[in-house]
């Protein structure tokens, strides 16, 4: 395997195919419910599963969260558009077909960018191949706990909306996959068309893989391989991390270069941390597409198309870029709070108006807001300290009436018993000391310690850190910043 410190005599050529399950109620062309975890075969009609006689009719709302989301991808979108067969046998596929869009898909083009707010790699602009939608298939379950390997069918999922997004082979390294599916994810979570969880099936995705091999006669390419069975965005950075090295190695021994009809299916084993061959690739014309007779085509006018991209509001890219000119934060800092979704976004700005700073809100929130929600669990919207509470105590930080420490006292006591920022305040005994006051206890601990003040004297101001414990010792409401400030002047003085 080649080091991710060596560069390697090849470049990774990455493509991803990401099916998304849309957020509707019913499936795709029946009434039957899309809740997940119902009893197997519980949600199925003769609809889905293809019984003789019965006659799809399109789930409108399906088709306008998909058109919403082409319009957040800056996609060409189809004003005429119409289904197809796609013909293959499998066991969870009753009626032998799937109805889904070959040559006419709703949208084609458009791009989404996947960045590092860490700056690892540069922007990486993905270009998008076409979103087409269509139905699921239902589920095989392997059963092999007595030996007998059984499997069983669950129809539950069949005939369930799928938006299936395709892009050309734009992205050239796992990290840079993976940053990209997170960015997906919360486009479309923004946007409402999927909760994208891939535990429950809600997104998946296969990336299509190969190299181009740097010889002495030019680049040549490897045969281009579909990995799949990827349950995470993690597997999927893991399997290209693994599949890249595995087919420079394969080429060394095989020298085989891409030709057509050379694609290959590769599954991930998660445990093993392996790829393993699955089958050849189909080709389109092993599925013998051909236009669904029992739909109508699909049309949509301009107009329409320009209501639903009036209608996108501020998406997750541009509301980064917002919180960074306006509040002055950093991109990795509008990265982690924009992630957490519009509610804690909302609740970072009326606190940040309120106080005025947002980088410190923005440390607070990461800091203590969400270290908190992650312990006690729970959503930001009954959250203990509300955004006005916690803008009123960062406030009193820059005023100079709390210091750090002591501002977390009163942010715990008010998770604690609901109390306002005044009373827990009231309640702690905080009180701010008198300049005077200070003075004269920082000149009792410099008396008490000649050796700091030696050391300040002589250049190391830090030293006067060591009085800062022994000041909060005998008074807790002595501001440390202050009081090491205050020693450092006296001891030159004095």
């Amino acid at each position: 395997m080649t080091s991710h410190s060596d560069k390697p005599p090849y470049i990774t050529v990455i493509g991803l195919e990401v099916h998304v399950q849309l957020a509707t109620a019913s499936k795709l062309f029946c009434r039957c419910s899309t809740a997940f975890g119902a009893e197997p075969n519980t949600q199925s009609c003769p609809v889905c599963i293809g019984m003789p006689g019965t006659m799809p009719v399109m789930n409108r709302k399906a088709f306008e969260l998909s058109l919403k989301t082409a319009a957040a991808l800056n996609c060409r979108i189809a004003t005429h558009t119409k289904w197809d067969r796609k013909n293959y046998y499998y066991p969870d596929l009753p009626k032998g077909y799937q109805i889904s869009q070959y040559d006419l898909p709703f949208a084609a083009g458009g791009y989404l960018d996947a960045s590092d707010p860490k700056g690892r790699f540069p922007t990486r602009r993905v270009r998008l191949i076409r979103i087409h939608l269509e139905e699921d298939a239902g589920k095989s379950m392997h059963d092999e706990r007595h030996g007998t390997a059984d499997s069983r069918i669950d129809l539950n999922r069949t005939g369930t909306p799928l938006m299936e997004i395709v892009t050309e082979p734009d992205l050239r390294t796992p990290e840079e996959a993976k940053a990209w599916l997170t960015e997906l994810k919360l486009l479309l979570t923004y946007l409402g068309v999927s909760d994208c969880n891939m535990q429950e099936g809600s997104l998946r995705v296969d990336a299509n893989v190969n190299l181009h091999v740097e010889t002495l006669g030019g680049l040549v390419a490897t045969p281009i391989v579909e990995v799949k069975n990827m349950n995470s965005f993690r597997a999927v950075e893991r399997a290209l991390e693994y599949e890249a090295p595995r087919q420079y190695e394969s080429w060394q021994q095989t020298g085989k270069t891409f030709q057509q009809g050379t694609k290959q299916t590769w599954g991930w084993d998660d445990t093993r941390g392996v790829t393993y061959q699955q089958r050849s690739k189909e080709e389109s014309s092993d599925y013998r597409y051909f236009p669904e007779p029992d739909l109508v085509p699909v049309t949509v006018s301009e107009q329409q198309i320009a209501a639903i991209r009036d209608g996108l509001g501020e998406l997750p890219a541009d509301l980064r870029l917002r919180l960074e000119k306006t509040w002055g934060i950093t991109p990795y800092d509008s990265d982690v709070l924009v992630s957490q979704g519009e509610p804690l976004v909302d609740y970072y700005l009326a606190a940040a108006t309120q106080c005025g700073d947002g980088k410190l809100v923005s440390n607070w929130v990461q800091q203590d807001v969400l270290r908190t929600l992650n312990e006690r669990g729970g959503t930001i919207a009954d959250f203990p300290v509300g955004p006005a509470a916690l803008g009123d105590l960062l406030t009193r930080i820059k005023q100079g009436q709390l210091d750090t420490s002591r501002a977390r006292e009163v942010f715990q006591r008010i998770i604690t018993d609901g109390s306002t920022v005044a009373a827990a305040v009231e309640a702690l005994g905080i009180k701010q000391v008198d300049e005077s006051e200070l003075i004269a206890l920082c000149r009792e601990l410099l008396a008490a310690n000649p050796k700091i003040v030696a050391d300040i004297r002589s250049g190391n101001e830090k030293a006067a850190g060591a009085l800062v414990g022994q000041a909060r010792k005998r008074n807790p409401n002595a501001n440390p910043k202050r009081v090491q400030e205050l020693c450092v002047e006296l001891a030159r003085i004095d």
